[in-house]
């Protein structure tokens, strides 16, 4: 058997979500990324109860998508697995820049990248790679993928407010897991990042999201 795995490029078309309008009185733009099983759009309903004159935000689509818990029904997404990696996450970054360039955001707002389990490892990525200046890097019940270095964040600036969010029975964060994931941090973040825990599982909460930033 002569089996090859070959690559092709092709245009192809994404889809995203916002949430509220652009106006003069807009504060804070937010990027959010969902975790595994969302959609964008339905991710963003948890975020619906913040000032709409204030904040304006971006949820890019996971591309992935299939029927969940077995069943013909409900669609979710998913960012990454570990087959073909690399590629994917090339993939997933040009997909961002077409989307921060769709948004042509103005220069006086104040960004505010957000990641939610899976998708704090988007926007980790996407923070490094692409050299993100953020007002606010807010990272909720996700791991922080193991590429990354303490030399791949010197461009945030030293306001740059770093938030680590997680609940106290989550069940993916065992014990051997969060002390991986101090090290990564302190590794990181040299003391910048502020650590919240909150009562709760692997949820997202709607009275957290609507405290930030």
């Amino acid at each position: 058997m002569d089996l090859s795995q070959k690559e092709v490029s092709f245009t192809t078309v994404k889809t995203y979500s916002t949430l509220n309008k652009i106006t003069p009185e807009t504060e804070y733009v937010w990027v959010v990324f969902h975790g595994i099983g969302y959609l964008s759009r339905y991710f963003l309903k948890y975020f619906d109860g913040m000032d709409p004159d204030l904040h304006y935000l971006i949820a890019p689509q996971a591309p992935s998508k299939y029927y969940l818990n077995g069943q013909y029904k409900h669609v979710g997404a998913s960012w990454l697995t570990k087959e073909n990696t690399t590629v994917e996450i090339s993939n997933l970054m040009a997909f961002i820049d077409a989307v921060m360039v769709r948004e042509s955001l103005p220069n006086n707002i104040k960004l505010v990248v957000f990641g939610y389990s899976q998708g704090v490892s988007i926007a980790t990525r996407w923070v490094v790679s692409r050299k993100i200046s953020c007002e606010h890097l807010i990272l909720y019940a996700g791991g922080i993928p193991n590429e990354l270095g303490p030399k791949d964040l010197l461009h945030l600036e030293q306001n740059t407010k770093v938030k680590i969010i997680v609940g106290n029975k989550d069940e993916y964060i065992t014990p051997e897991r969060w002390e991986i994931e101090k090290k990564k941090i302190a590794n990181l973040f040299k003391g910048k990042a502020a650590i919240e825990f909150f009562d709760g599982g692997h949820e997202v909460k709607k009275e957290i999201i609507n405290s930030l930033p």
